[in-house]
């Protein structure tokens, strides 16, 4: 059974699980039986229109690139209920093991008094109270936190800065900047007009150039114009570059994405170099397509990675790379390339790193979640992106611009 096959069933045991519940609080609350049926039956019957049509626009309807009424009341609250109903669930099954512990321990204890001789029946002892309250509150703390990764979370921008120190950086490049936006994926809730404001963000860091990483698009390749469009006013001295992501390939917009960015004057680097120059000294910036060994969607997997520019890596100069998919980071380490930038995990999306480091979902998929690192060879940085994929949703992870510093050192 395949790894999707296991989180629909789980998905569908935890929408049973909520019917059962709701019908539990209707029971208590609600009077007569028939009405309790009717209400029963009302909410059914709203969520099974809700998950048809939100379905139905997935397989059919284009995607906008501006919030419309319909993703605003239909897309909206069924997006933000799968995966907080999900994850409450899951929360649920953990804390009902204590709780069945307990009970089962009291039962025992009760059967046993009862052997020997019959007493009362005796209120909840204060530990199972306790257990009963932080379990409540624990299974509702997804639905607090969607509502906030929903509405301040996914529009949280930081601008981070970064300073990379790179030994054989030429002094020409002292105190370089680099400005780098990731993993647009225009769509309702990153709307055209959303993306020319981070792109005014982005210019207004007064940076030597600026990078774009990748995922422009997530499914629909009718949306590649606005998305263009919206990033044509990014602007800076020594240009402005990018790479390509997955979404990209899966929406098989390549070529035409990247005719339309030669168009708005921004050049897409496919397995290809470009020297920038600065008081006669160079720095050799290369990018790639998505790049993987896993296969997944449309993308094939590559047979060895980064096999497209091992010719391209400049022995006497600083190498920076721009690949979307920052598995690349060791094979680029391997051929010295001293910088890579990248992006696609969004920084995890829906992340607790702040408890613990492992609780990111793209640790799944890679080491390297977001932020700084190293290892002999060469440096990446992980761009945390601005949009969002699947659920419009961002916990501990906000979306950022990154400016890079560049130092030597």
């Amino acid at each position: 059974m395949s790894v999707f096959s296991i989180v629909l069933l789980i998905l569908l045991a935890s929408q049973l699980f909520w019917a059962w519940r709701g019908y539990r609080f209707a029971a208590a609350h609600i009077r007569p039986r028939a009405r309790r049926l009717a209400v029963c039956a009302a909410v059914l019957a709203a969520y099974v229109v809700l998950y048809q049509v939100n379905m139905g626009a997935w397989r059919e309807r284009a995607t906008p690139v501006r919030l419309t009424l319909f993703d605003a009341l239909l897309g909206a609250p069924f997006l933000y209920w799968a995966p907080t109903s999900l994850v409450a669930f899951l929360v649920a099954v953990v804390f009902a093991v204590p709780q069945s512990i307990v009970g089962g321990a009291r039962w025992l204890a009760a059967k046993r008094r009862a052997a020997r001789r019959p007493r009362p029946e005796i209120a909840s002892p204060p530990r199972r109270a306790f257990l009963e309250r932080t379990a409540a509150v624990a299974t509702g703390a997804p639905f607090v936190a969607g509502v906030y990764g929903l509405f301040y979370g996914r529009l949280n921008l930081e601008v981070v800065p970064q300073t990379i120190r790179l030994p054989r950086l030429p002094r020409a490049f002292e105190g370089f900047r680099i400005c780098q936006l990731s993993d647009i994926h225009i769509g309702p809730f990153m709307t055209a007009e959303q993306i020319r404001k981070y792109a005014a963000i982005a210019n207004a860091q007064k940076a030597d150039m600026i990078v774009l990483t990748g995922d422009f698009v997530t499914f629909d390749p009718g949306t590649q114009g606005p998305v263009v469009d919206a990033l044509r006013g990014l602007r800076a001295p020594m240009g402005v570059y990018g790479s390509l992501g997955n979404h990209d390939a899966w929406a098989r917009v390549e070529d035409s994405i990247t005719e339309l960015f030669r168009q708005a004057g921004i050049r897409i680097l496919r397995g290809a170099n470009v020297a920038i120059t600065a008081g006669g000294e160079r720095l050799n910036l290369m990018g790639v397509d998505f790049q993987s060994l896993r296969g997944f969607g449309p993308s094939p997997p590559v047979p060895r990675l980064l096999w497209d520019i091992e010719s391209l890596v400049d022995r006497e100069r600083v190498n920076v790379l721009l690949s979307h998919n920052p598995d690349t980071f060791d094979r680029a380490a391997e051929l010295g390339i001293d910088l890579s930038l990248a992006g696609h995990t969004h920084g995890g999306q829906a992340a607790l790193e702040f408890i613990s480091p492992e609780l990111a979902p793209s640790r799944l998929i890679t080491p390297y979640v977001a932020g700084w690192f190293q290892k002999p060879g060469g440096q990446l940085y992980v761009n945390r992106g601005i949009g969002t994929v699947f659920v419009p949703i961002r916990i501990g992870a906000p979306p950022e611009i990154t400016v890079y510093s560049l130092a030597r050192g």
